[in-house]
């Protein structure tokens, strides 16, 4: 029961937030304005903020674990090609593709995966070490699949949008954020006292108004959408890819912050950036937002169920 009593502790205030978010959007105190000027902000200012103040912040010669930044890239990638396999051979209807594979393997780790670790342990060095190692791959895989699953697949165009995705990617502020907070961390730069409260009152918003922007964004008739699809790629999420890479973590002697940041990698929410990116690409905008919709949802109840799980043996503090 204890550990029960824990898990709940920790999953449950994170999507209290999102629930709070929702009831402001129904109350009409938020609006689709809000959350589309508070998903745009979070992802350009906040997050950025966020992941450079907590990358900035470690000792990154002392901290820095190799082994364990590489077990989440290639964690990453295999998900992201098996399920870009599997979606080919058994999906019927392959304009469904590239939605379906973006929303299966891509967390929410900037968000979610923080908020989690952060709830648990406090500020902490394997947080930004798992983003490292799969938030640059989120972003280049998805423009990868979402490139050449688009309705319009006209060679010459593709190799455009190719070219252009490529740009984006070096453009994108969280890729941005990481190399400047691992320059910063590597050369031990230290800021002055207003430099690093300045960061830090911003960095705190993050967190709390992405959630809020998440609940307030929340649309049920959409989860009801292209159903059988948004289980498939929902179970794969959720269930699945930690049932296959939690054990291969712990057999590889990953335990306690390290092994929760592996966990919210692999079985946090679809982010909602998933959303934006198929519409812009010209894929399935419909089946991403049931999924994330649905992912958002379910994730209240299936990551209590791993962190208990893993409480119960003794894997995490």
């Amino acid at each position: 029961m204890e550990n029960f009593v824990y898990s709940i502790n920790v999953t449950m205030p994170i999507f209290l937030v999102m629930v709070i978010g929702w009831f402001l959007k129904q109350r009409g105190m938020l609006d689709e304005h809000f959350v589309s000027v508070a998903n745009k902000f979070n992802f350009q200012v906040t997050l950025p903020f966020l992941v450079f103040r907590d990358l900035s912040a470690v000792d990154i010669k002392a901290v820095f674990d190799l082994n364990y930044v590489l077990y989440c890239a290639l964690v990453t990638a295999v998900c992201f090609f098996v399920i870009w396999g599997g979606a080919k051979l058994l999906l019927k209807d392959q304009t469904m593709t590239g939605a379906f594979v973006q929303a299966s393997f891509r967390s929410s780790a900037a968000v979610m995966g923080l908020a989690f670790i952060e709830n648990i342990y406090g500020p902490s060095a394997m947080g930004p070490l798992m983003i490292i190692g799969a938030v640059p791959l989120y972003n280049i895989f998805s423009v990868i699949v979402l490139t050449f699953e688009a309705a319009d697949d006209g060679k010459e165009k593709d190799m455009s949008r190719l070219k252009q995705a490529g740009i984006n990617i070096l453009k994108n502020p969280i890729i941005i954020a990481i190399a400047l907070g691992l320059f910063v961390a590597y050369f031990q730069i230290d800021f002055p006292t207003i430099v690093d409260n300045t960061v830090n009152n911003i960095a705190k918003m993050a967190t709390p108004l992405a959630l809020i922007g998440m609940g307030a964004g929340f649309e049920g008739r959409k989860a009801l959408a292209k159903l059988k699809p948004t289980i498939a790629a929902s179970l794969i999420k959720l269930v699945a890819q930690p049932l296959v890479f939690i054990p291969l973590a712990v057999a590889l002697g990953f335990t306690g912050e390290k092994l929760i940041g592996i966990l919210v990698m692999l079985a946090a929410p679809a982010t909602p950036s998933c959303y934006i990116m198929a519409k812009n690409m010209k894929n399935d905008g419909v089946l991403t937002a049931s999924i994330v919709v649905t992912t958002t949802l379910l994730a209240a109840f299936t990551l209590t169920g791993w962190i208990f799980v893993l409480k119960c043996l003794q894997l995490i503090g």
